[in-house]
């Protein structure tokens, strides 16, 4: 009898928030393990971080000396290399201490910054090793995590789902509140993937899911200028969870005048 395929999920810098797409599984989780064996877990009481495995998932960016050495370690035991969530894939909210002075930021926090052992900047794991996947989101989605790892087991890479937020909202026939109410909306420029919550709701996106594929941020940023928005504000809707993707740091930049 073949041995299953064993998983790890491993956290850096984070929320735990991801993690929890696992834990909220329920039922799904028990299917899982009858599939797969967890060796290493700490939020569920699985602890071997230095198991060779098939699939390791990462929750958190890299923001500190050691933190490096354990994704490098990580990345040598570990047949496929996934991460999960913004802070993974995008830095997350700690990304925005690179927008800033690191050492001045913990000289202001900590009685004695001497003791504080922190990179400069706070970075997605892709900076530093091979990814093979990536899951956008704060947080991830259960459904996400499921199915990335049912189709990596299949040898099937799992699909990017990179449309825009604005698509989930023709399809569930929710109104646009861009539109109807003048609300400032990241939808036209994020990734699906949450079902459009908030819109259904009757709130703006946010922009949790990352940026979409060719998201206009120019175009959108236009738009808030004329429903009143300030530079400032318009910066602060890009340079926000997902701030260190890409097109989202070039849009911010733009905005705050970094350009200039």
């Amino acid at each position: 009898m073949n041995p299953k395929p064993k998983i790890a999920v491993h956290k850096f810098a984070s929320c735990d928030g991801c993690q929890l797409a696992f834990l909220n599984a329920g039922e799904k989780l028990l299917e899982l393990a009858q599939l797969v064996e967890i060796v290493h877990f700490v939020e569920a009481g699985m602890v071997a971080p230095d198991q060779t495995v098939d699939i390791a998932f990462i929750e958190g960016s890299i923001s500190t000396p050691e933190h490096l050495d354990h994704i490098r370690a990580i990345r040598c035991h570990s047949r496929f290399l996934v991460t999960i969530g913004a802070c993974a894939t995008a830095g997350g909210i700690q990304a925005l201490r690179n927008l800033a002075d690191a050492d001045e930021w913990i000289a202001g926090v900590y009685a004695q910054p001497r003791y504080i052992r922190s990179l400069a900047t706070s970075t997605p794991v892709s900076h530093h090793v091979k990814v093979d996947f990536e899951l956008w989101g704060c947080p991830v989605s259960t459904s996400q995590v499921m199915a990335a790892i049912r189709q990596l087991l299949f040898g099937v890479m799992p699909v990017d789902e990179h449309d825009k937020v604005c698509m989930d909202c023709k399809r569930s026939q929710t109104v646009c509140v861009m539109v109807t109410q003048g609300v400032p909306c990241m939808g036209p420029v994020t990734r699906t993937g949450c079902g459009a919550i908030c819109p259904r709701f009757g709130r703006d996106c946010y922009a949790c899911y990352g940026p979409a594929e060719n998201a206009n941020s120019l175009a959108l940023g236009r738009r808030f200028e004329g429903l009143g928005l300030t530079s400032e504000a318009i910066a602060r809707r890009f340079l926000f969870i997902n701030n260190a993707a890409p097109v989202f740091a070039e849009a911010g930049r733009r905005w705050s005048g970094a350009d200039d």
